[in-house]
């Protein structure tokens, strides 16, 4: 089989990792949560797992119902590290919800003429229409951080961004659209461990870019720029909300939950969605530089 990018992802794992990041990868199970500074141990059991989010996939198709019935507009931000498990809580978000009215958007990068337009121009056109539910697999904070982290923008550029940001998203909120947004922080042995699994998985190899590939040697530029993207774009009318997806299981359900609780749609049956994890799931001060045993390792 021929590895995408000739192996690059390997290639770092055996010569670039730091050797504490290698050793925890080699010496972890595969339920095992690798992150010393993560509250669990191990991931959730598929049984509870499934269990749970059964009855909060129900109550988010009583959402749709609703925001179908009210006109509402639901916009979901869904943003962190590669391989921090956006696609896979969007999926699950959306697997049994009428497609028509809950869409994905990806963007790809800027054409020549988006280019030259105003940063937040593209992203207007996608924004949810009466009764609609859009997930934004990454969004305008691409500016805040990837963009920052591989030179595609200027400093006047991120500090425009930094400026306009709040203000776009208070425009929303006050136009009546529910703005959620969800950082997905994943630690770095993690992040690894899932490249390598896709880059040995030919049905995962759509997954994997350049800009992934690349991006593991700049771990520590881009925790410079997460941590001044959740500083300075956290506010009350569009706050962030942090999830640990080391393990995918309680952050999907973390993820579910708090789209659920953000939403006030009819006949909410509060004992089905449950009471939040706040080890999972919380407000920016629950973002950490996961980097396992980084404590212990210098």
């Amino acid at each position: 089989m021929t590895l995408p990018f000739d192996g690059a992802i390997s290639a770092y794992f055996q010569h670039g990792a730091p050797a504490h990041i290698r050793e925890a990868i080699r010496a972890a199970s595969k339920d095992e949560i690798i992150e010393p500074d993560h509250p669990y141990s191990s991931r959730m059991k598929r049984k509870e797992y499934e269990a749970h989010l059964h009855m909060l996939q129900i109550e988010l198709v009583r959402m749709q119902a609703w925001a179908k019935a009210s006109g509402a507009r639901i916009a979901i931000i869904f943003e962190g590290r590669d391989a921090g498990g956006k696609g896979g809580t969007i999926k699950r978000v959306r697997e049994n919800l009428n497609p028509r009215g809950a869409r994905v958007v990806a963007l790809p990068k800027p054409s020549d003429t988006e280019a030259t337009q105003w940063y937040f121009q593209r992203y207007t056109a996608h924004l949810p229409a009466a009764g609609e539910i859009v997930c934004f697999d990454r969004s305008w904070y691409n500016r805040g951080v990837v963009e920052h982290v591989f030179g595609f923008c200027t400093d006047a550029d991120r500090a425009l961004f930094f400026e306009q940001a709040p203000a776009f998203e208070r425009m929303l909120t006050q136009d009546g659209i529910i703005l959620i947004k969800f950082w997905l922080n994943v630690g770095r042995a993690e992040q690894l461990r899932r490249f390598l699994s896709r880059e040995g998985d030919p049905l995962k190899h759509w997954k994997l870019s350049w800009i992934d590939v690349e991006g593991l040697k700049k771990w520590d530029d881009y925790s410079v720029a997460i941590r001044e993207t959740l500083d300075r774009t956290h506010t009350r009318h569009a706050p962030w909300t942090v999830i640990r997806s080391d393990d995918k299981r309680r952050a999907r359900l973390a993820a579910i939950q708090s789209i659920l609780n953000a939403v006030p749609y009819d006949g909410k049956d509060a004992g089905a969605i449950g009471p939040s994890d706040p080890a999972i799931s919380g407000g920016p001060d629950l973002w950490v530089d996961a980097s396992a045993s980084q404590a212990t390792n210098g």
